[in-house]
């Protein structure tokens, strides 16, 4: 083989494992990580349906600092509704609650010892501007003090289906802060950690069963006491509210946080074209030719933010009354019918990859104790009587997106369309003599059959 033919076989061979390592890699890359944020935790979720749009580390517990009091802000609500507390009852500081306000290194608004404050006033000013004095206060409101409102935490937790926790406090303060004084049961250096998907899960909830926060939580800027000697100006630490320095259109919430052990964290939620979602980052760092230095947290949600509201929709996809062809009708025993419809009773709606509207199956699932032996179901049936669910299956490229609850399902009731009486006896009657002469006359055609 000359060298002329070398040349020429080789450069055929380079270009074709440029071709190779140009594509593949590139594409499986995308595939695995469709934005990359530089943080040790974060995630996004769909607020609805509680859908996961990214993860990294998501169930990794870890230092939280002030966003732990999203679970204080839950349980003051609770409290609220419940009729425990009430927004104008009114609080004496405790020389414990008295020393943190005064720290004026921590975030706090000066409280007096021998003041009185209502529940109102302290909750807006944990809420807004993270007030740690503020929030002791409400625990000892509630429970007594804070190592019994901690108990309630870590039992709302649980309670909540949040699998990765732990809270010491009810500021989310490092202890080595609370000057000696950190709750009994905890150690002197221990800091609230929880995971990403469950920081997500809890703002979902509090989100939820409590839509008024995002009233609060959206307040930019608030004066305590306004108009008296102690008056004292509460900017919001979420500077991704529309307006400030890192304004985002729809950002309306929720918590940040930040101690040397958690670093730069932010639960943010936000709403856009009629799809709100909730971000998680924690331990945010700066990535290198871009960003804030000193606030990578609204860098990275920022970031998540537009991933969540350029590729995702939230769409029905299945209406309510979805009838699967020819698969719709259940037979029944003892009735007026012989059959009855099944539909499904509300619509499934879900959260949609831009393009892939079309991806999705349904399939029935039909309780089987409702079924004799042979699958009817026994009248009387019931108009709108549950028989079963209906499943929604993804069936496009990839794998399926999965929800905050682990255990979730995209399912929903599937229900009779109709009523079916049950027969009289007379009736059940004919049909059973009808029954037994057309299996007398079957047996003997069978019969005849033999002899010829």
């Amino acid at each position: 083989m000359n060298n002329v033919r070398i040349k020429q076989l080789i450069a055929i061979v380079v270009a074709f494992a440029f071709v190779i390592t140009s594509f593949y890699p590139y594409s499986n890359a995308q595939a695995a990580e469709p934005i990359s944020i530089n943080a040790s935790s974060a995630i996004i979720i769909e607020e609805s349906t509680g859908t996961i749009l990214y993860g990294k580390n998501v169930d990794e517990m870890l230092p939280v600092a002030s966003m732990a009091k999203v679970m204080t802000e839950y349980l003051v609500l609770e409290a609220i509704k419940d009729g425990k507390i009430k927004w104008d009852q009114t609080y004496t500081p405790s020389e414990y609650v008295y020393e943190i306000s005064q720290n004026r290194n921590l975030s706090n608004v000066p409280l007096r010892l021998d003041g009185s404050y209502n529940v109102e006033e302290l909750y807006e000013a944990m809420a807004i501007y993270s007030a740690n004095g503020a929030a002791i206060g409400l625990a000892e409101l509630i429970a007594g003090s804070e190592t019994a409102f901690v108990k309630m935490m870590n039992d709302k937790a649980k309670e909540l289906g949040l699998t990765n926790y732990e809270f010491v406090n009810a500021t989310g303060l490092e202890n080595k802060d609370l000057l000696g004084k950190h709750p009994e049961g905890t150690s002197a250096d221990a800091e609230s950690k929880v995971s990403a998907r469950d920081m997500a899960l809890l703002s979902q909830r509090l989100i939820q069963d409590f839509p008024d926060i995002l009233k609060t939580a959206s307040i930019a800027k608030k004066t305590f006491r306004e108009g008296t000697d102690d008056a004292t100006e509460m900017p919001n630490w979420n500077w991704m509210l529309p307006g400030l320095v890192y304004g985002y259109e729809g950002v309306d919430g929720l918590k940040t946080g930040s101690t040397s052990s958690a670093g730069s964290c932010f639960t943010a939620t936000a709403e856009k074209n009629g799809m709100r979602v909730i971000t998680v980052v924690m331990n945010a760092k700066a990535e290198d030719g871009g960003g804030d230095v000193k606030n990578p947290r609204f860098f990275a949600t920022e970031k998540m933010l537009n991933y969540a509201f350029d590729h995702f929709t939230v769409k029905e996809v299945f209406p309510a009354g979805y009838q699967i062809k020819k698969e719709s009708t259940i037979p029944v025993v003892k009735g007026k019918e012989d059959s009855v419809s099944v539909e499904t009773k509300k619509a499934v709606t879900l959260v949609v990859k831009n393009g892939e509207e079309e991806s999705y199956k349904a399939s029935y699932k039909i309780d089987s104790s409702q079924l004799t032996k042979v699958g009817e179901l026994t009248a009387p049936v019931k108009e709108g009587q549950k028989v079963g669910t209906m499943i929604v299956n993804y069936a496009g490229e990839g794998e399926a997106l999965s929800y905050v609850q682990k255990d979730k399902l995209p399912q929903v009731d599937l229900i009779t369309k109709e009523a079916v009486e049950k027969a009289n006896w007379f009736v059940l009657s004919m049909r059973g003599i009808g029954g037994f002469f057309g299996g007398l006359w079957e047996t003997v055609t069978d019969t005849v059959k033999d002899w010829f």
